[in-house]
């Protein structure tokens, strides 16, 4: 099984580091700019309710957290997308308030799909901007699961991939 998903969010909060230790199991702290596009690929081995294990190959896209951008592009980068990481900087609560647009922009695009809601950066929870509650109104409209997650320490990190591609080959499954 073949997907494509798309992270969103603001700049800074984490999508690329995020990727990196998902897929390469690799951290850097120093902030470098995505320009664009990145697209990176893993595959994974689900096994869903239905029974059969899946492979799947997930095509990542790591889009450049700018709201200009994300107008601009989006048919060309949303479209084809059958899952979203919507990520959020537990530092900013801002990052939290912005998701609802980057979400809803997706869906213009594509339908609605599978979202996982991502508050990264957990390691520094002493500074954080915003709680649980903030968490539970912001995923609320969509019925979405979060998780909390660093890609600092790699805490969630596997947990949250795999959720949406669990959510994903379900949603496969039960479709005609």
């Amino acid at each position: 099984m073949k997907v494509k998903i798309c992270l969103v969010g603001e700049h800074a909060v984490g999508k690329t580091s995020l990727i990196k230790r998902y897929v390469l199991n690799e951290y850097d702290d120093r902030y470098i700019v995505t320009l664009g596009a990145k697209v990176s690929k893993k595959e994974m081995l689900l096994t869903p309710k239905s029974g059969e294990p899946v492979q799947m190959d997930m095509t990542i896209w790591d889009i450049m957290g700018s709201k200009g951008f994300r107008e601009l592009l989006r048919e060309a980068y949303f479209h084809g997308a059958q899952g979203i990481l919507a990520v959020a900087d537990i530092t900013r609560y801002d990052t939290l308030e912005d998701l609802d647009s980057w979400v809803e922009s997706v869906f213009r695009t594509v339908g609605e799909i599978p979202v996982v809601f991502t508050v990264n950066k957990v390691d520094l929870k002493d500074q954080a901007a915003f709680g649980e509650e903030q968490v539970k109104q912001a995923t609320e409209a969509f019925d979405a699961p979060f998780f909390y997650v660093s890609a600092k320490t790699g805490e969630n990190v596997e947990d949250v991939f795999r959720h949406l591609g669990e959510t994903i080959a379900a949603r496969g499954f039960s479709e005609p």
